[in-house]
């Protein structure tokens, strides 16, 4: 008897066809299963899903015998991501590697994964760390074990039905060439030509990549493990951890001392958490929270379709369903808006899966008939609903845990293990052995979450929901989360919404993107809804999400293109307020803070003969690359004892919190780090009024005195308050440092004042505008961690004759030429720049922009990015880089474009100076006016 099935289209979707579907074979060929822990199938078995233990005996690679007394490296978890791991540190010569596994290779999440790799991602590392596995697959693990991997070479295809859905691929696609990565963009009726089972009558296009494929579980696993224990790993299964032990250091420091099993305890100094969906039990051994949650993920197989097994691996992005050639049938799988969570994973769970759940995953077979119309024709073989893990933000967790040293993180790949595993299991192998990966993989590092909430379930199960629920959507560049709002508010918030500020959230902070001062509707984050799914609401009258909307475009986003402007160019000829409080504000403090602060910072930040200094530095690592770009100030506490105030970029304060910690221990010096950031504010008043406007509230003290990049204390209405002379923006400036509670008082004291000259609020949308305009860097964008101050050119911010981190580094570049260096282009034609565009000179790729924006003073698109002209030149220099004829390619579009060596706004920072020409205040007056 044939039970019957509801499909459920929720969330994205509103368009039915299920008596289509009533009447279709697919409909009438579904069976339930009778056991939650196995496959839901109708004409196979078990034994049928792509998975055979036999493998382990065929292909080798797992060595049993007697579990070793210590080892250099322990790696927890048999999955894709365990095995790369456990490889690359024993290639890379890490000595005893051991990896345990509960039960046997692959029997978490990896044996029932899709595998599918696609080379076309939407960030640049993301495009390395791809295409590092897709080498191994191909070539490497064949050439070192003698075996195949199981690599299948299909091409992928990426369908779009809307404009919108085709700019974001050719953006893709634009950026992969910088990576060698070989694409198509398609019209419709070239989509037939390679995939002539696709109904293409509603596409706009595709970008086809013919390289990419499949990778297989077992055989992937195998060959990694079999290579891993050519170069002396060891890999050991039924071996469950039933605990992780520490112990504290001589500075009080906890470590990593042993991993215990059911077969005995390992002594060791590092332990890689590689458990997928169960990393959040071996974290609980020591203490240490992992934020990432299971959902139920969920694919089908259908029965044979003719003409299939020659088609590529398609992604209908839009539809939110993947289309994957397994022989001659397809696999069908995608992203819901109502996932099934999976409070709890049994710790002995192995090649189990769950019962598929039709209401939940009706809706992508209604998808895959509209675009292949041959599924509605076809049986279903076989259904595979396994846990999967996912994150916040639909990024793995990787890195060293800040909290316990020797315990890093490999988990929360968001399905994406396979396609990902082999490039972060060499990236991991670095962080173990060197502390830091080769790439600049900050979007992954686990300190990227504030741990008050990481450690909240509630922000943790929404935030990793929308993240499931948009894993498909389009990335936006300046689109924004719904979930997990409102969870840090700056002393000013109530304030600024009531001004008609539109918030962005980072880091948990909802900080100030733009204002909308002239329509009155409130503007806050509403409670999540869950995109109306799990039987909810969805929120029907939300001007948040609908002034959002607004940004959805990869063109100028019409009214708050304008909106942002009036704000640059109000501050370039009058002045802007911007709460800048989400910023980090660290505090080295204790009697040797000044031995810490030369140890630390590029630059003397103890001033010398300067009087209350304020200095631009960098922070290095060992090999010279770049761990932050901050300003440092020379402070003195109640007790009259020397600090040094550091403020950094608001994300980065846990990172740059945990690179001071790693490089202070261990010194013998007595000084401590300390995080203020949630006890103080910062109001950063900027443009060529704002000495007036400041002196008017200041009362006796004289503001025209502070000299630029120092600091004075003083009271505003009546409130302390630290003033120091910096400009992030270009302009005369000032930024104010208070405690939270002087906030409100000492800005409305301000902006009255402010409001006698013109002067408006301003949000993190314009200060970007202005600072990348007048050549200012933003860190993770024009300069990361694998940039050095040579290539960068900042090495004016690293003293000679002194000993700090990456001084070594450092001094070795002072003879060299640099292979890359940091270049700015503007483009005259209005098109809207985001970065990642490929930079072409000569007609050749010498790289791609790493940050860009409408320059509203310049009235063009401005961008900056490394060059990389290779062995076309026996030197890079600023003759020769500026010789070439450049192109700038955006979404598959070249413009012309010219190089500059400093920005061409003000490339003599004299308007910091307070220096202004009265013709180009006119000038910029007169832009403002047409906004």
């Amino acid at each position: 008897m044939l039970k019957t099935f509801h499909i459920n289209l929720s969330g994205h979707f509103s368009y039915q066809r299920w008596s289509r579907l009533a009447n279709s074979h697919y409909y009438r060929s579904l069976r339930p299963s009778s056991s939650p822990t196995a496959c839901s199938f109708y004409s196979t078995s078990v034994k049928d899903v792509p998975y055979d233990t036999s493998l382990h005996k065929e292909k080798g690679g797992v060595i049993h015998g007697t579990l070793p007394a210590e080892a250099d490296a322990v790696v927890i978890g048999g999955g894709s991501v365990g095995c790369s791991t456990a490889y690359h540190l024993a290639k890379m010569g890490a000595g005893r590697v051991l990896l345990l596994e509960k039960d046997m290779l692959t029997a978490g999440t990896t044996w029932h994964t899709a595998g599918l790799l696609w080379r076309l991602v939407s960030h640049d590392f993301e495009m390395e760390v791809t295409e590092h596995t897709r080498k191994l697959m191909t070539e490497v693990l064949k050439e070192e074990t003698g075996q195949e991997t199981g690599w299948v070479q299909t091409g992928g295809m990426f369908t779009a039905y809307t404009k919108e859905r085709m700019d974001s691929y050719k953006a893709m696609a634009t950026l992969g060439k910088n990576f060698g990565i070989e694409s198509h963009v398609l019209t419709p009726a070239e989509i037939s030509d390679i995939h002539p089972l696709l109904d293409v009558s509603k596409l706009t296009g595709a970008v086809y990549s013919p390289l990419d494929g499949t990778m297989d579980p077992s055989g992937t696993c195998m060959t990694y493990t079999k290579a891993a224990s050519k170069y002396g790993a060891q890999i050991v299964e039924n071996c469950p951890v039933i605990d992780v032990t520490t112990e504290e250091d001589s500075l009080g420091i906890r470590r990593v001392s042993s991993v215990v099993t059911n077969q005995g305890t390992i002594k060791t100094k590092n332990v890689i958490n590689c458990a997928g969906v169960w990393a959040p039990y071996i974290g609980q051994m020591i203490g240490i929270n992992v934020p990432q949650v299971t959902f139920r993920h969920a694919y089908v197989v259908t029965e044979a379709i003719e003409g299939v097994s020659k088609v590529p691996n398609v992604r209908d992005h839009d539809g939110s369903v993947y289309l994957k050639r397994q022989g001659d049938t397809l696999q069908v799988g995608g992203y819901e808006a109502n996932p099934v969570y999976c409070d709890k994973v049994e710790k002995d769970f192995a090649f189990g899966l769950y019962d598929l759940d039709w209401d939940v995953f009706g809706r992508h077979i209604e998808i895959a008939c509209d675009i292949v119309p041959a599924v509605a024709q076809s049986g279903i073989r076989s259904t595979v609903c396994g846990p999967e893990s996912f994150t916040p933000d639909r990024s793995p967790l990787l890195g060293e845990s800040p909290e316990v040293r020797g315990f890093f993180f490999g988990s929360g790949f968001n399905s994406g293990g396979m396609m990902l595993g082999g490039g972060a299991g060499r990236e991991i192998a670095h962080w173990v052995l060197n502390g830091k990966p080769e790439l600049n993989l900050f979007a992954w590092d686990v300190r990227r979450f504030p741990s008050h909430v990481a450690t909240n379930k509630s922000w943790l199960k929404a935030k990793s929901h929308e993240a499931y629920a948009k894993h498909y959507c389009i990335a936006y560049h300046h689109d924004q989360p719904l979930a997990g709002r409102n969870s840090r508010h700056l002393a000013l918030h109530e304030t600024l919404l009531e001004r008609g500020c539109f918030f962005e959230e980072k880091h948990g902070w909802e900080r100030p993107g733009y204002f909308v001062p002239d329509e009155k509707k409130n503007l806050s984050p509403l409670e999540y809804d869950y995109y109306g799914s799990y039987d909810g609401e969805k929120h029907e009258n939300y001007p948040y999400r609908d002034q959002l909307e607004q940004d959805y475009t990869f063109d100028y986003p019409g009214k708050v293109h304008s909106r942002i402007g009036k704000e640059c160019l109000t501050c370039r000829t009058s002045a802007c307020m911007i709460d800048t409080s989400y910023m980090g504000k660290l505090f080295i403090t204790g009697p040797d803070a000044s031995r810490a602060a030369r140890h630390i910072f590029s630059r003397d930040v103890t001033g010398g003969k300067k009087i209350r200094p304020c200095t631009y530095t960098l922070m290095l690592n060992d090999r010279g690359g770049i761990e932050s770009d901050l300003v440092v100030a020379k402070v003195e506490s109640k007790k009259g004892e020397t600090e040094y105030y550091m403020t950094v970029g608001g994300t980065t304060t846990e990172y740059c919190k945990g690179h001071l910690s790693d490089n202070l221990r261990g010194l013998g010096l007595n000084c401590n780090v300390e995080d203020r950031t949630e006890a103080m504010a910062i109001l950063s008043l900027q443009g060529p009024k704002s000495c007036a406007i400041l002196q008017n509230v200041l009362g006796k003290d004289d503001i025209t005195k502070l000299r630029f990049s120092r600091w004075m204390a003083s009271k505003i209405a009546g409130f302390p308050a630290i003033i120091m002379r910096l400009s992030f923006v270009g302009e005369l400036g000032f930024e104010i440092h208070c405690a939270n509670e002087y906030a409100k008082p000492i800005y409305e004291a301000v902006m009255e004042e402010g409001g006698k000259h013109g002067a408006c609020d301003m949000g993190y949308r314009a200060m970007e505008s202005l600072s990348t305009e007048v050549g200012f860097h933003h860190w993770g964008h024009s300069v990361r961690t694998d940039d050095t101050p040579l290539e960068a050119r900042l090495m004016h911010l690293c003293d000679q004759n002194a000993t700090y981190i990456g001084s070594d580094a450092v001094n070795k570049m002072r003879n060299q030429q640099p292979k890359k260096i940091l270049t700015c282009f503007t483009v005259d034609q209005p098109v809207q720049l985001f970065g990642h565009e490929t930079i072409w000179r000569n007609g050749k790729t010498v790289g791609y922009t790493r940050n860009a924006v409408h320059a509203y003073a310049l009235d063009k698109g401005i961008s900056f990015g490394y060059v990389d002209i290779g062995s076309d030149v026996p030197s890079l220099n600023n003759e020769v880089l500026l010789s070439g004829n450049y192109e700038i390619e955006r979404m598959g579009v070249r413009y012309p474009a010219t190089a500059h060596i400093n920005s061409p706004f003000d490339p003599e920072f004299k308007r910091m100076m307070g220096k202004y020409s009265a013709d180009e205040q006119n000038r910029l007056r007169n832009i403002l006016e047409k906004l």
